[in-house]
């Protein structure tokens, strides 16, 4: 007969209750692998495949020998940043070192006697024409949140985990500072760094008629987006009818100027402008937001990460509409047409400053000011407290 595991006493049920931490229901499988020699470090305490994230810590299979530096092109403040790390990685930890061919064709780069040798000794790629997946151990990014996106964009598969130092505008997805570079990496490569699991979206292109990849007879080509997919009017000067699919069943028309799609981490891009909720990366969600819609009862939503979603221009629309992948591969769509999206099995592994909770209330606050106000003075005295002023002379009351 199995035995049966005696329940918990009252007294032991109520000290769990206030000692034991929630966990969130978002986390990857345990068997997780970003790149060919990261991983996420076994839990113990994870239940089933859910993993607190508090505990998604960076741990490398095997010492990382390759890394793939993306940085911000035509910013002249990034070129000596970029050879000093470079030559870093190069001489004194023994990497190999993957560019892109046309960072090394930046004039400063190109025009720099003393870092010939060690371009020579430098991988290079084009977009496009290589797959990095299986070569690169681990991402570096010099720039601000545009280079993130567009190392996001070269990897359709599994991802390395990421670096990112801020050298750019803006700065939310780039948490490191580049004075103390070189601590800050041999820490990571040390393992065992705080990660941020930022999940994207799967995205497929489809036409009215056969159901492929527009102007393509292919199967039809899943892309990978961070931030958000962005369906809007573009130049036509009608409202973009678009008709809204959540698991097969129309949910609503949008009638407006569009429609935005994203991740946890896009709602603090476009996605926060129109109006949508910023939520943490770590929440299992997608958030869908209409762009200037002709309804005042129209409010963004935020629906579970995984449901498929489909956005279809309306056979009753006047014109045609435009979708964006992150900023890029924009491209119309016309009546019949629809873009299906849902969330990837592909995250980005993006590595903290110090956890996943700080960094993101630290970039809220420094790149965003969220809720930066003049604090309220206190009453002065307790006439004031009471809500009683001394003399005329003395009348107003702050809000």
């Amino acid at each position: 007969m199995e035995k049966i595991d005696e329940l918990p006493s009252p007294s032991e049920t109520l000290q769990r209750s206030r000692f034991r931490r929630a966990r969130s229901l978002h986390g990857p499988s345990p068997t997780t692998t970003f790149g060919p020699k990261a991983c996420i470090q076994k839990n113990p305490a994870s239940i089933m495949h859910v993993q607190d994230p508090l505990s998604q810590r960076l741990t490398w299979n095997k010492p990382p020998l390759s890394v793939l530096i993306i940085k911000k092109i035509h910013e002249c403040s990034v070129v000596q940043p970029f050879m000093d790390l470079v030559t870093w990685l190069v001489q004194e930890k023994r990497m190999a070192v993957y560019v892109e061919v046309s960072t090394l064709e930046d004039e400063m780069i190109a025009d720099d006697s003393g870092f010939q040798p060690i371009k020579q000794k430098l991988n290079t790629f084009k977009e496009g024409t290589e797959d990095l997946s299986g070569r690169v151990d681990f991402i570096i990014c010099l720039g601000g949140d545009g280079t993130l996106l567009w190392a996001s964009s070269l990897f359709q598969g599994s991802v390395p985990p990421v670096m990112a130092f801020h050298m750019g505008s803006l700065g939310f997805l780039t948490p490191f500072e580049f004075d103390n570079f070189k601590s800050q990496v041999n820490h990571v490569l040390e393992g065992h760094a705080a990660l941020t699991l930022r999940s994207r979206l799967k995205c497929v292109i489809t036409d009215a008629e056969c159901d492929s990849h527009i102007n393509s007879i292919e199967k039809p080509k899943k892309i990978q987006v961070l931030n958000e997919v962005v369906i809007d009017r573009g130049p036509s000067p009608y409202l973009c009818h678009l008709d809204l699919y959540l698991e097969g069943r129309h949910v609503t028309s949008v009638q407006g100027d569009g429609l935005i799609v994203s991740t946890p981490t896009g709602s603090t891009a476009y996605a926060v402008a129109a109006g949508a909720s910023m939520v943490h990366p770590n929440v299992p969600a997608i958030m869908v937001t209409p762009i200037c819609p002709h309804s005042l009862s129209f409010r963004p939503i935020v629906v579970p990460a995984g449901v498929e979603i489909k956005v279809m221009v309306s056979p009753e629309s006047r014109g045609s509409a435009w979708v964006s992948l992150d900023g890029r591969n924009r491209q119309e769509i016309k009546v019949g047409d629809s873009v299906r999206i849902t969330t990837s099995e592909f995250p980005i592994p993006s590595i903290c400053k110090l956890d996943q909770i700080s960094d993101w209330f630290d970039s809220l606050a420094e790149c965003l000011h969220w809720n930066v106000r003049r604090p309220q003075r206190a009453f002065n005295n307790n006439d004031g407290a009471n809500g009683r002023v001394k003399d005329d002379s003395d009348c107003s009351i702050e809000a």
